[in-house]
């Protein structure tokens, strides 16, 4: 298999797999039938190329768009000190949406004052990740009896387990499990305390955990804010001692540069994927995300000593 900027495509046929992958797919078009694993792909055509070429055509140019967005994201997520790698990162606002609104309100002063509206928003887009989660899942066909008859529908066959790092991510697992009904729930408590005088360097610190197994399972780690990225590591190296999941999604509503970095260098690159609302400019001295909305956790819940 080759990647191409997070497209996986794999070697069917004797297909010679290489830097020049694509340049091949053009010459040998005609004697060659490949798979991919993404979701842009199930629409291949399944007809031999003797009896129409215009659906190829037409599956070539999904792929070069897909392609293009993929390279432009590379573009910009280096422009923002990224390394881009393998894992996939989704930044859900550079494409308008609803989430637009959401996220304007919450990084607005005078609506930060109704935290009932604070915590409404988080959920909300909890509720959206999730929903865009569940596109990326394995599905099976299964018949549904109805009053009228037998429907065959796609149910996801994935076991989910939504793991939250106290207190901010409450209402953001709230939207998740929204969504994903019959999931399992993991609960951390993690809280960042600074380390020197100038509260310049943070410190996070774990005191408990409530979870499920997670053996073959897809984990969501759910917290707001992906800032130094070091809560989320803590979080996943605490579930982790109950099991090894099928696959991560590092789920959050703001991110900074630093924070993604962070989890490309020490989650599992082959099997993490990152959500987020918004990738922001990055950190200021005390180690908040700029612009931000400031502690997710006191605009939620008020002030803490």
């Amino acid at each position: 298999m080759v990647t191409i900027c997070h497209i996986d495509f794999a070697n069917v046929q004797g297909l010679p797999v290489s830097a020049t992958f694509l340049l091949h797919l053009f010459i040998y078009i005609e004697s060659t039938v490949f798979h991919t694993q993404g979701d842009s792909y199930k629409s291949m055509p399944k007809i031999p190329l003797t009896q129409n070429r215009q659906p190829y055509i037409n599956f070539l140019s999904q792929i070069f768009c897909r392609l293009s967005e993929r390279l432009y994201l590379c573009k910009n997520l280096r422009n923002k000190g990224i390394n881009t790698t393998t894992m996939k990162i989704n930044n859900l606002s550079e494409r308008d949406s609803i989430i637009n609104r959401y996220l304007a309100e919450m990084r607005d002063c005078e609506y930060q004052k109704n935290r009932l509206l604070f915590r409404n928003n988080i959920k909300r887009i909890g509720e959206y990740e999730a929903f865009e989660i569940s596109k990326t899942l394995d599905y099976e066909t299964k018949d549904v009896t109805t009053p009228l008859g037998v429907a065959k529908v796609n149910l996801p066959t994935d076991k989910i387990v939504i793991g939250t790092i106290f207190r901010a991510g409450l209402p953001f697992h709230e939207g998740f499990l929204n969504i994903f009904d019959h999931s399992g729930n993991a609960f951390v408590s993690a809280y960042r305390e600074y380390t020197n005088e100038s509260h310049t360097e943070v410190g996070v610190h774990i005191e408990y955990l409530a979870t499920p197994e997670i053996d073959g399972k897809t984990l969501i780690i759910a917290d707001p804010m992906l800032a130094t990225g070091i809560s989320m590591e803590m979080g996943l190296k605490a579930i982790l001692t109950k099991g090894n999941p099928k696959h991560i999604h590092v789920a959050c509503v703001l991110a900074a540069p630093e924070g993604i970095e962070h989890i490309q260098k020490t989650f599992p690159d082959d099997k993490t994927t990152i959500w987020c609302a918004s990738i922001d400019e990055g950190l200021n001295e005390h180690k908040y995300i700029v612009p931000g909305f400031g502690d997710a956790g006191d605009l939620c819940y008020g002030n803490k000593l």
